[in-house]
């Protein structure tokens, strides 16, 4: 499998209760590897994938750091220094509270310049399907390189499958720019908000069928309330959550779909590989940061 997509440092800060503005707020802060597409990478070795490779930008600041880290996971890195831009950062504020919900303050830095030139058709010899994180969608080099990548992985027979990833990004580019860059994707996991968004229905069932006229197979990821499977324009099944003590939310999203990617490519059905999504989630709620354990 190779992920393209975001390579960041996550710079996690748990709290309890409301921010107290114009002073101290007590918090527990640590610094984790993080970034929608690495963390995708990192799941999907955890779930069983021999062999994950990810494209990524970083700055020089954190690049051997960030080696590192996806190698101690699994992950073969291939990272693309970026002389100019420091590595993105991303504060996640997380409230200790019983949802453990975060908020992020994203600083994208190099991860938004991946390129067409970091791009090389040779990089999916070998590869059984492709992933794309969506914060490619959100530059103007990231566009870019999601229509180069995308022709070359049709070229190849390569499936792809897309990650929507922020729905504060999406709604800024919007939904009818989105989907129009993502034609051709196999498969589409977006997370509740994001179906919603992509499709203006409120009802995420709704929004699932919507979408799966457009997409061969949809995964609606919906958090403490599992996951819609739709195919053909109909939900196909409705995969319920495991349970969880939620400590962070950072990540959940990710793990499902390196879960679930892994299954698929495994040979399971949707279905079967939604619940493996299901269960990633569950774990990475129960960490702090985006990834799992790693395999030093």
């Amino acid at each position: 499998m190779l992920v393209v997509g975001d390579v960041v440092t996550d710079i996690v800060a748990r709290h309890r209760g409301p921010l107290a503005s114009g002073t101290d707020t007590v918090a527990a802060i640590r610094t984790v590897p993080g970034g929608a597409g690495a963390n995708v990478a990192c799941w999907a070795v955890s779930a069983g994938c021999a062999d994950v490779r990810l494209l990524g930008r970083v700055g020089a600041d954190a690049v051997d750091w960030h080696e590192r880290e996806l190698r101690a996971s699994g992950v073969r890195p291939l990272l693309v220094t970026d002389p100019q831009a420091p590595t993105g950062t991303v504060v996640c504020l997380v409230d200790t509270g019983a949802s453990a919900e975060r908020t992020f303050l994203t600083d994208s830095g190099a991860a938004l310049r991946l390129a067409p030139e970091d791009w090389s058709p040779g990089l999916l010899d070998g590869v059984g399907r492709l992933h794309l994180s969506g914060y490619l969608f959100f530059s103007e080099p990231g566009r870019a390189l999601v229509s180069t990548v995308l022709d070359s992985a049709r070229s190849c027979g390569v499936p792809v499958s897309v990650d929507p990833a922020s729905a504060g990004f999406l709604g800024t580019l919007g939904a009818d720019r989105f989907l129009g860059l993502a034609e051709g994707a196999e498969v589409l996991l977006p997370s509740r908000d994001e179906a919603c968004l992509l499709t203006g229905l409120p009802d995420p069932a709704d929004a699932a069928v919507k979408l799966s006229r457009h997409f061969p197979l949809v995964v609606v990821k919906q958090g403490g309330a599992g996951a819609l499977v739709a195919r053909s324009g109909a939900v196909r099944a409705r995969v319920p959550a495991r349970t969880a003590a939620p400590r962070d939310t950072t990540g959940a999203g990710d793990a499902f779909t390196g879960a679930f990617l892994a299954a698929l490519l495994a040979g399971s059905a949707p279905e079967r590989a939604a619940a493996a999504g299901c269960a990633a989630g569950a774990q990475a709620v129960e960490r702090v940061g985006g990834r799992p354990p790693a395999r030093r």
